[in-house]
């Protein structure tokens, strides 16, 4: 995500991808801004399945199959989607068949995760190269040659081998010039406000009876809300709720007897 976001130079501009294959680790999605910054969650992150014969992980197994949507946003509030079935379930394979099938362009894209005896994340990363129109047949079959040395990704990563050493075996033989760098992070856009929006839509009946069950289970009667993305945890109190409520109420009260008067 973050790869195919930073392609998006228009300001406030975001990619989402979003993968349901009915596999055992249930919803994945993963944000990018236009400036590569990232924020994603997966549904169930403690599956297990036997690695490959290859001895990779299983992502395909835990993906399923399904439908691979992306959606592009360029800031006006009319969000462009496209989708394609979900061929392996391998996340990489399965983008590259995106940008083959929906956008004609032919495209190698590497994706790679190391994990560590803990299951933690020791080493991850990604590689995406995309053809420009008349690419001569040379460059092609050297990329296509190329493209096998990068398997290995995140062993790469993980021995120390910083972008422009990664770059030089991805283009071996093929001449480049780096145009730019960018510092690119894990970054969540929640706050307060927004997740207050989203208690709002809720409505006060709604809203009556989740603080009734805190209250019934012994708890405070507020509300807390998770974001998925980053676990950031936001608190509502009684009076938060039934008065941004109640002020909602008054003012679309107002609209109506403004209109009326009209």
């Amino acid at each position: 995500a973050s790869l195919m976001g930073e392609m998006m130079k228009e300001e406030k501009a975001s990619l989402t991808i979003r993968i349901n294959g009915g596999g055992p680790i249930g919803s994945v999605v993963a944000v990018s801004d236009c400036d590569g910054n990232v924020r994603g969650y997966v549904e169930n992150p403690g599956v297990e399945l036997p690695l490959r014969p290859d001895g990779k992980l299983n992502v395909g197994g835990a993906v399923g199959k399904g439908l691979l949507p992306i959606i592009r946003d360029n800031g006006t509030g009319e969000p462009y989607s496209g989708s394609i079935p979900l061929v392996t379930g391998e996340v990489a394979e399965d983008i590259a068949s995106y940008y083959a099938q929906s956008e004609q362009i032919p495209t190698v894209l590497s994706l790679g995760v190391l994990v560590d005896v803990d299951g933690t994340c020791r080493a991850a990363g990604g590689i995406m190269i995309q053809l420009l129109p008349f690419a001569d047949e040379a460059t092609v079959d050297l990329l296509e040659r190329n493209a096998a040395d990068l398997a290995h990704l995140s062993s790469m990563i993980d021995k120390g081998m910083d972008n422009k050493a990664i770059m030089d075996v991805a283009l071996r033989d093929i001449p480049y010039d780096i145009f730019d760098e960018l510092e690119v992070d894990y970054k969540c856009n929640c706050s307060k406000a927004k997740m207050d929006a989203v208690m709002a839509s809720l409505g006060r009946k709604q809203v009556m009876d989740l603080l009734a069950e805190q209250v019934a289970e012994g708890k405070p009667e507020e509300l807390e809300v998770n974001c998925h993305f980053c676990g950031a945890s936001y608190h509502f109190q009684r009076g938060e709720l039934l008065g941004e409520h109640t002020a909602r109420l008054c003012f679309s009260v107002f609209l109506v007897v403004l209109m009326l008067l009209k």
